[in-house]
């Protein structure tokens, strides 16, 4: 485990680690003596201002005096805080989904592509989230929307097109890596459309179909050649056997007559032929 993956691990745990409440001073003691004075005298009043309820999935920080009591987030369930002393941020620890709007982003080969994606992300630290940034849901919209622009613009189109899970490991490593001293996990990327300039289009239609032309081309080309191999080899046999040629001959004929309601007139026997043919080059 390397030092950078430590210290990420030494971050996310921080805010499970309790801290010893930092002292308010005598004027910050002072205000917390009279806050409780009213308290007591406005009761059962103020007791509706003093409870707070956290949902299971949230948790509030709580500032007494501008500092963060006890560095831990309250919640889940019911607790009490001093009004007009104490102020609180409720934080949802929920993965939180959006939509990275279409950004037009110039490729590594020059080639203009609109991209959109989706990120989801949870918050790990309520402090940090709190503490660290000023609104973590922006900043990480923001930030989601140039990562997205420097990985891709360092990619070529056909790597962004038959690589989309690579692109989106990319994108999810240097998001979570930003995004940690803020207390978000960027838990998943992923690339939804890329798309194209419509004459970027056209050629690679017409790049694709051209390729399917020549494979079939090609192919057609094979088919031949091994026909006339299979022929060859077939005339081959026949020339070596006059009788298998006459029963091809004969079968030749029956499919004729099979296929047509006609009259088939059967020419001399081949023998005969070549029996004339063999006098004629004798008496020459």
């Amino acid at each position: 485990m390397d030092a950078s993956t430590v210290a990420k691990q030494d971050r996310r745990v921080e805010f499970e680690e309790d801290e010893p409440e930092p002292g308010v001073g005598f004027c910050g003691g002072i205000l917390i003596f009279f806050s409780v004075i009213l308290i007591i005298c406005s009761f059962p009043i103020s007791i509706f201002m003093c409870i707070k309820i956290v949902a299971e999935y949230e948790r509030a920080v709580i500032f007494r005096l501008g500092r963060i009591v006890s560095g831990r987030p309250k919640g889940p369930g019911l607790f009490f805080i001093i009004p007009c002393v104490d102020t609180m941020r409720k934080v949802d620890l929920r993965t939180i989904m959006f939509d990275i709007r279409p950004q037009e982003i110039l490729t590594r080969d020059s080639v203009t592509v609109t991209v959109d994606a989706v990120v989801y992300y949870r918050i790990f630290s309520p402090i940090m989230s709190v503490k660290n940034v000023a609104d973590v849901d922006s900043s990480t919209r923001f930030l989601a929307q140039t990562t997205l622009r420097n990985v891709l613009g360092t990619k070529n189109l056909s790597d962004i097109l038959s690589e989309r899970e690579a692109v989106s490991q990319a994108m999810l490593a240097q998001l979570d890596e930003a995004t940690d001293p803020w207390g978000v996990k960027v838990e998943r990327v992923e690339v939804k459309d890329v798309r194209l300039p419509t004459q970027m289009q056209r050629a690679m239609a017409a790049e694709a179909e051209a390729n399917r032309e020549a494979n079939a081309k090609v192919i057609a080309a094979e088919g031949e050649k091994k026909a006339s191999r299979s022929l060859k080899e077939a005339s081959d046999i026949m020339a070596e056997s006059p009788a298998a040629l006459q029963l091809r001959y004969l079968q030749t004929l029956n499919t004729i007559s099979a296929e047509k309601n006609s009259t088939v007139i059967f020419p001399l026997p081949m023998e005969i032929m070549s029996f004339f043919v063999d006098n004629k080059k004798t008496k020459m």
